[in-house]
């Protein structure tokens, strides 16, 4: 008795901490664009969010997707073609970016959870490929050129988003919102069920789950959540381009998510601070970027197998079991 007390008061003290650390990161988040470059920031933040959207298909139902790229570029390419050719209003735009993308996953979900392993992994790149040649024949997209010079506009029609202080907000803003989404999704009974299929998936189907339903719901509400991320991407560097949409970008947010952690809620927050900031830092250099982050992720895999969070995280709980001994 005395033993389950002291654990449940370490547990509330954990959550406790966990809750006060999110407070500062908030904060720090919100006094950040006064020290740091802001378009600096909003570019993290947007593949920050991109990495955790990848990762409640990875992490939390076990499904390695290497077609998320056409979910983020997608958006992307909605969002500055409803902004710029149409008229609409950026919050409008970015609304259709995520129901483009959603769609999306839901065509491209359809087809992929009815196979498993590299199987699955191989359907969502090739259907990621038709879409890439989609947007390189497609009128609206410009071909090689994008869709350039998009107005970033006034949200809800007196926010300036072209100054950058408003703009950073309003990316902040929407990060928060999609990783409280994540956190609520991957908290919730529904997130239960998706971790028990990415333990066992025999196990789920005998008790009863519909596995293809749930991996579905999953694999669209990934794909929205990163729409969301590609279709702020838009807004904050002001064009859409093929970049967005190749396989390249699939595997860069399968990096940061493998650098920070797969399966865990701050990981893939970290990997990608940290590729999008040796990107920023080595852009100027003569030294291959790809080569810096390719020696990174090799050291990673090496010394921290479950990723930089995920060790750490695993340390924490060894160091929390041998105090209860």
């Amino acid at each position: 008795m005395a033993a389950l007390t002291t654990s449940g008061i370490r547990n509330r003290t954990r959550a406790r901490t966990e809750w006060m650390l999110v407070g500062v990161a908030v904060a720090a988040l919100l006094a950040a664009p006064f020290f740091l470059y802001p378009v600096f920031l909003m570019k993290m933040l947007c593949f920050a969010l991109f990495a955790c959207a990848f990762n409640l298909l990875l992490g939390f139902t076990g499904l390695l997707s290497f077609g998320h790229a056409a979910f983020f570029g997608g958006a992307a390419y909605f969002t500055a073609h409803a902004v710029k050719e149409w008229g609409w209003t950026p919050e409008a735009g970015i609304l259709l970016g995520v129901a483009g993308a959603a769609l999306l996953g839901l065509v491209m979900g359809f087809f992929a959870i009815r196979r498993q392993g590299i199987y699955f992994s191989m359907i969502t790149l090739a259907l990621a490929q038709m879409f890439y040649f989609f947007c390189l024949q497609a009128p609206f997209t410009k071909g090689e050129d994008g869709i350039q010079g998009v107005p970033r506009g006034h949200l809800f029609g007196f926010i300036d988003l072209g100054l950058s202080l408003n703009m950073y907000y309003f990316v902040l803003g929407c990060f928060l919102l999609g990783a409280f989404a994540i956190w609520r999704i991957v908290n919730s009974p529904f997130g239960m069920i998706l971790k028990s299929i990415r333990e066992n998936e025999n196990r789920a189907t005998s008790l009863g789950y519909s596995v293809a339903r749930y991996k579905l719901a999953a694999f669209v509400m990934s794909a929205a959540l990163a729409g969301l991320a590609g279709a702020m991407k838009a807004l904050v560097f002001q064009f859409a381009t093929l970049t967005d949409v190749t396989w390249q970008m699939s595997g860069e947010v399968i990096l940061m998510t493998l650098l920070g952690g797969i399966g865990t809620m701050l990981g893939p927050i970290i990997g990608a601070g940290l590729v999008v900031a040796l990107q920023n830092y080595l852009a100027t250099s003569e030294f291959p970027v790809t080569i810096i982050t390719g020696a990174i992720f090799m050291i990673c895999v090496l010394l921290f197998r479950r990723g930089i969070v995920g060790e750490i995280q695993a340390r924490l709980a060894r160091g929390g079991s041998g105090e209860e001994v």
